[in-house]
């Protein structure tokens, strides 16, 4: 198991790397973006009233214009996804999320099995260990 948790993290590290970051971009720039933009104000109709009420449950947004830094939030989540790259970069980026269930799966694996031999020897006790 150790061999195959070491080569894969070679092969798609640098992927999730970029999912990592991607990711954690399309989550920061729009926190950041709202605060820094100034709030526009309801268009009215004819009779005075808003043109349109956005629901109390949610959090609306108009489409960003051309120009507009928010327009790098889509650009953000197609990178993230792959949809930027194609068929190919779908394909990648869904491998790589699978390769983090089993990262996951097999790194606490290979942990237990060395606690456990660290155990069965009878060396230093403990979570965690040099």
């Amino acid at each position: 198991m150790r061999k195959w948790h070491r080569w894969l993290s070679v092969a798609f590290g640098v992927v999730l790397l970029w999912i990592a970051i991607t990711g954690a971009l399309s989550q920061v720039v729009p926190m950041y973006l709202d605060a820094t933009l100034p709030k526009a104000a309801p268009a009215a109709q004819a009779d005075g009233k808003p043109a349109f009420v956005c629901p109390p449950d949610y959090m609306c947004r108009p489409k960003p214009k051309e120009g507009d830094p928010r327009a790098w939030i889509g650009t953000l989540h197609h990178l993230h996804s792959g949809e930027s790259f194609g068929p190919v970069g779908v394909v990648i980026a869904t491998l790589a999320g699978f390769s983090m269930i089993f990262f996951s799966f097999s790194g606490l694996w290979l942990y237990i099995s060395m606690w456990r031999n660290r155990k069965e020897r009878n060396l230093k006790p403990g979570w965690f260990w040099r």
